[in-house]
């Protein structure tokens, strides 16, 4: 009778113990940092970047257009380092790729154009330029597709390409002005520039 009672007495203990237990909160797990953080998401560019030239005119230092197929495509001076281009694509705007370099100071507006995917760009640079100089340096690009390749033609101590036609279903592009004439070929890219002098 005495080891039913202890037995007992031994039950009744441990169902008490287990009763008391189910009641407390459990304990909180400390979070464990792992030993290398994991990498963080890049964040989006939801703008592309702009110009470091200061003026009371933007347009005169960054440009952007808008594609047929809504995709956007813009560009920008850096002083110091030249011409740049970023354009949308999944998650944002690209990282700014360099497509001319130059310390030349920025001269005169950057000029986008486009036809079905064919981009072109006129850009110029300038010595003088903020004295009333004409440009010393007139960059005209061209790219397509997908955008991540430019072609672009250096003309050194013109007054710069004025406007850009777009033909041949994208495969050609023909920068103009006055008497000038730039052709660039989806084939043989940039001719030499042919410069037609009056009579």
């Amino acid at each position: 009778m005495r080891t039913a009672g202890i037995r007992l007495l031994t039950w009744m203990t441990m169902l008490s113990t287990v009763a008391a237990c189910a009641q407390e909160q459990p304990a909180t797990q400390a979070t464990v940092t792992p030993s290398s953080p994991a990498p963080q998401e890049t964040p989006k560019n939801t703008e592309p970047r702009g110009s470091d030239y200061q003026g009371p005119d933007s347009s005169w230092y960054e440009a952007k257009l808008t594609l047929a197929d809504g995709r956007q495509v813009a560009m920008h001076y850096r002083r110091g380092k030249g011409l740049y281009e970023q354009h949308t694509q999944v998650g944002g705007w690209t990282t700014p790729h360099l497509i001319y370099r130059t310390k030349t100071d920025a001269c005169q507006g950057i000029t986008l154009q486009s036809s079905g995917d064919t981009v072109t760009a006129i850009a110029d640079f300038g010595v003088y330029c903020s004295d009333g100089e004409p440009p010393t340096e007139s960059i005209a690009a061209v790219a397509v597709g997908d955008l991540r390749k430019w072609d672009h033609h250096l003309t050194k101590n013109f007054d710069g390409w004025k406007r850009a036609t777009i033909t041949d279903r994208g495969r050609k592009a023909t920068f103009r002005a006055g008497r000038s004439t730039l052709t660039w070929t989806s084939i043989s890219g940039f001719s030499d520039p042919v410069h037609k002098y009056p009579g």
